[in-house]
């Protein structure tokens, strides 16, 4: 194997280390919300000074930014000119390391093969075979054994790279961000949550300020209410007129135990304090209908009764404890609501079922198909709909709007993504008989008509420009189970890859000590999979074979323990894989050893276009598109999806099950992959571009480019992932 000696590369210099780290406990706290303002809208609060900071200090200040892919406007850079060399410091010190760990730059990357991916490419079969069974080796000896391969000398990384603005924030900024995260119409992800956990608790005596004047969501209202009964005298305030349903109860009780608030997975729930126990009752005693919620979570609402011991507050609160004594003695009152459609809805009476559904406009709009499919006349079916849909959520409207679209033209398989907190995705045969275009066009007609008269009730937009290009990005209803990433995006979604011939997945794992105990030794195992455009099989990179010799692809070398860290990576030549008849490229990640991603304590990949790969460094954090945490409850993941015709990226982020036949690699599994990919690349759900020019045309006029605009959607403006800001702002309370 030869080595090939190059100049080193520059290093950012680094004049930091005389300083220590000064923040206060108080600051650190403070320091929590820049990264939140960092995260979603590429911003830094920075006071203004009245210093005057050296020019070769502010000078390598920026070109440490530029190591990691970031660049200073220039109103942050002169905001930065008015800072002491000590406050440049302390901001230097938190602001690159919040920078690095977003792109995966924090930790060190050491290869099997340093040399990648030359060196995989040069050696020869028995080489590889016999380095990687001395390595399996090691781990029955309880050694790490790697190939004896001196570091190489890299040359300079030598192309142009793509650069994130970094812009001046402000306290408003950061605020707002709350406020759209609380009042957002759409389920929210564990980093959210985590986020708004922060702004409650940092402004509970401040609540005004934060809170939007309607909380829709009711995840996200019971997430608040949660959070704040901790501060009892504010909680009253905020859910006065806001609890509207038993079920609402049940989800505050779900997050107080630290449960699903989507009510999809069962909760155990905790013991709680009197106070919070009181406080539950009393919200249960202000209800309707609760024998009719209580039976939806029959078993939840006895268990929680165990929790609540509602007979000691039965004079203080005695609807709700005479509820609670029915559902324990198991009596059976007359079925509810929903019992009654289904039986319906059973018997093919689709009448009886649409006199039912006439007094609950959602419910109904969620059964239009099913009712059209009943074979009765449809014209009755439409007429109710229309008349219900001005009081249906804006959501389901246009979701019923994208189905009914492309119900005419569904293809061979369906996608689901069931409810719950785990990015599970099912495919399922497309059985549904047919619906006349004209039935679909009705409906669809219906909803757009409905959604533009909501829209109009909001501020005009004036002339508006809505990019084409949004069209690939789809609207963002559900994030329950959104992995971290540098930038979060819908599942299903396109994106054009930039410039560059090459895309490098990368993967970095440890294993070590968690709160449940020491993990063990810890392989996961990075793969790509390469199908046709029919989405059939045609061949894999893993650590079962390393390279294909057909096309330029290449693997890094399996690396099966991680007590300090490790990574693997692989390359594809996309000119290569088009050459020989190939379209999607999936990135795969296995637990080989079994334990699922959120049982470790450290599991992130992602990727990075590079134009030329033998220079720069392997991981090189100027050439990192998009990097997300794996922390899911399951063992096999799904990134994302190349398309290499359209030079699009296709964001998944799912994870599927484990086959317990089966071994946990990609092998096994290849062929449940393709069709699942199928799914997720072929959702028919409404895109930012039909959510977006609804809008336009209702509250603006249309115009062709972004000179002529008053308001500009568009993925220049960042538009597709500033997802508070359009489930907050774009999605209506309804």
């Amino acid at each position: 194997m030869r080595a090939r000696r190059k100049a080193p590369p520059s290093q950012p210099s680094d004049p930091w280390r005389k300083y220590t780290d000064r923040l206060s406990r108080a600051e650190e706290r403070a320091w929590r919300g820049d990264e939140i303002l960092l995260r979603r809208r590429s911003r830094i609060r920075v006071a203004p000074g009245s210093g005057e900071v050296p020019e070769p200090l502010l000078a390598t200040f920026l070109e440490n930014l530029a190591s990691v892919g970031y660049a200073a406007t220039p109103a942050l850079i002169e905001r930065l000119a008015t800072q002491s060399t000590e406050d440049l410091t302390v901001l230097h010190h938190r602001l690159l390391g919040t920078l690095q760990k977003a792109v995966g730059a924090d930790r060190e990357f050491r290869p099997m093969y340093p040399g990648f991916p030359d060196q995989v490419m040069e050696a020869d079969e028995a080489e590889l075979y016999i380095n990687a069974w001395l390595h399996y080796a090691g781990d029955v000896l309880g050694v790490r054994i790697m190939p004896d391969y001196p570091d190489e000398v890299r040359a300079p990384l030598d192309e142009d790279t793509q650069v994130r603005p970094l812009d001046l924030g402000t306290d408003e900024d950061l605020l707002a961000i709350g406020t759209q995260l609380i009042g957002a119409n759409a389920s929210l992800s564990e980093t959210d949550k985590a986020d708004v956990a922060w702004f409650v608790q940092r402004h509970h005596e401040d609540l005004d300020a934060l809170l939007p004047a309607d909380i829709p969501y009711r995840e996200n209202l019971a997430l608040v209410a949660a959070l704040l009964l901790d501060h009892p005298k504010r909680t009253k305030t905020v859910l006065s007129d806001r609890i509207r349903s038993a079920t609402d109860v049940l989800r505050i009780a779900a997050a107080l135990s630290g449960g699903d608030v989507s009510l999809a997975q069962a909760t155990p729930f905790r013991s709680l304090p009197r106070r919070q126990r009181r406080e539950l009752l009393g919200l249960l005693e202000g209800c309707r209908k609760l024998d009719e919620d209580f039976a939806r979570h029959r078993e939840r609402w006895k268990r929680l009764g165990e929790r609540l011991h509602p007979g000691e507050y039965r004079q203080r609160f005695p609807q709700a404890a005479a509820a609670f004594d029915r559902i324990r003695a198991g009596e059976r009152r007359a079925p509810g609501f929903d019992a009654q459609v289904e039986a319906a809805l059973e018997c093919g009476d689709a009448t009886a079922a649409l006199e039912l559904l006439r007094t609950r406009p959602g419910a109904l709009a969620r059964r239009l198909d099913h009712l059209l499919r009943l074979g009765g006349e449809p014209d009755a079916v439409l007429e109710a709909f229309e008349a219900a849909a001005p009081h249906v959520a804006v959501p389901v409207l246009l979701q019923v709007r994208a189905h009914f679209l492309h119900r005419p033209s569904l293809g061979e398989i369906r996608a689901f993504f069931p409810k719950g907190n785990v990015a599970r995705v099912m495919s399922v045969p497309n059985e549904l008989p047919p619906l006349s275009t004209a039935v679909c066009d009705r409906v669809a007609d219906i909803c757009r008509s409905a959604l533009k008269a909501e829209f109009a009730k909001l501020p005009a937009l004036g002339a508006t420009y809505v990019d084409p290009a949004l069209r690939d990005y789809l609207v963002p209803f559900s994030q329950r189970s959104a992995s971290r990433a540098l930038r979060t995006i819908v599942r299903g979604s396109r994106v054009p890859l930039p410039k560059g011939d090459t895309i490098r997945f990368f993967l970095w794992w440890r294993e070590g000590l968690t709160e449940k105990g020491h993990t063990g030794r810890v392989d996961i195992d990075l793969s790509a999979v390469f199908l046709d455009a029919l989405w059939d099989y045609g061949g894999h990179v893993s650590y079962t074979r390393l390279r294909l010799e057909a096309c330029r692809a290449v693997h890094s070398g399996d690396i099966t323990s991680a007590p300090e860290g490790a990574c693997e990576f692989i390359d594809v030549d996309v000119p290569s894989f088009t050459r020989h008849g190939f379209r999607y490229v999936v990135m795969n990640v296995n637990s080989f050893t079994g334990q699922r991603f959120a049982d470790l304590p450290e599991c992130f990949a992602g990727w990075m276009v590079r134009k030329k790969p033998g220079s720069g460094e392997v991981f090189e954090p100027t050439t990192v598109v998009d990097r997300l945490d794996l922390a899911g409850e399951k063992r096999i993941s799904i990134p994302c999806i190349l398309d290499l015709v359209k030079r699009q990226l296709i964001w998944a982020d799912i994870q599927l099950s484990r086959n317990p036949h089966w071994v946990t690699n990609v092998e096994a599994n290849r062929k449940s992959m393709g069709e699942v990919c199928r799914a997720i690349a072929t959702l028919p759900k409404p895109t930012l571009h039909d959510l977006f020019v609804l809008h336009a045309e209702a509250r603006g006029t249309l115009v062709d480019t972004p000179e002529e605009a008053e308001t500009e959607f568009s993925v220049a403006q960042g538009t597709p992932f500033a997802l508070e800001t359009i489930t907050a702002e774009y999605l209506g309370a309804r």
